[in-house]
């Protein structure tokens, strides 16, 4: 992995000092593959700067208690719901969401009061999704699909079947769902020139057409309405 560019780095290590009760100069620089040297010289520009970090011998860095960008507070519940969310997240299959969540909780976390923060720790340790308990990532392409769906980007795949039929499908991605951890992209297909179902994780590659589409103007309530008697039969989710 490639060192990430100075003023990336501080903002991480900013966000991370606000996150965590405690963090250490090894942990920062194992996280930033940096070294420790690096660290020392980073949190004395942080420092200079005016962000008030307080350094507790022999344990680490920590972030002087009510300093907080931007201000924005959690109720204890909110705080919970947030952290038992992020534990369903990371079983998910899709190696994009994971990694996007756990960066967003991260920033989340750095809001959060001192008091909160040995809360939220006490509760990622006592929560567990069976579900997946091998953590397998059978996708990478959640978080790129997503965007496509929102932008009305036509995206070209290149699609393996159940079966292990080869396709190259252009597609107007339209919704997706989840089931058991996996996703499902519901998009309108123009090799058969009707909405499809395909399993992401047998999507094997994605490429940008540099082309758009018009909104199909339906709900995915209304999706269900026209099309559920149709995937009730032979047609399972697989592109067919």
């Amino acid at each position: 992995m490639e060192e990430k560019p100075r003023l990336s780095r501080l903002t991480a290590i900013l966000t991370q000092l606000q996150s965590s009760r405690i963090v250490t100069a090894k942990m920062l620089a194992d996280k930033h593959k940096v070294s420790i040297r690096t660290i020392y010289r980073d949190i004395r520009t942080l420092e200079k700067s005016g962000v008030p970090i307080v350094t507790e011998e022999g344990k680490g860095y920590t972030m002087m208690e009510g300093y907080k960008l931007p201000p924005v507070m959690f109720t204890e519940n909110e705080a919970n719901a947030l952290i038992t969310a992020e534990q369903l997240v990371l079983k998910n299959k899709d190696t994009s969401f994971v990694q996007n969540y756990s960066e967003a909780i991260l920033k989340i976390k750095a809001l959060l009061k001192g008091s909160q923060k040995e809360k939220v720790s006490l509760l990622t340790e006592r929560i567990y999704f069976s579900n997946n308990y091998s953590n397998q990532k059978t996708s990478n392409y959640l978080m790129r699909i997503q965007s496509a769906i929102t932008n009305f980007e036509v995206l070209n795949i290149e699609y393996i079947s159940i079966d292990k039929r080869h396709s190259n499908r252009t597609i107007e991605p339209f919704a997706l769902y989840s089931t058991q951890e996996n996703w499902l992209l519901i998009a309108y297909c123009r090799l058969r020139k009707a909405f499809r179902v395909f399993r992401i994780d047998h999507i094997q590659k994605i490429t940008a057409t540099s082309e758009h589409f018009e909104s199909h103007n339906m709900t995915l309530e209304e999706y269900y309405k026209s099309y559920d008697k149709y995937y009730q039969g032979a047609n399972h989710p697989d592109g067919k």
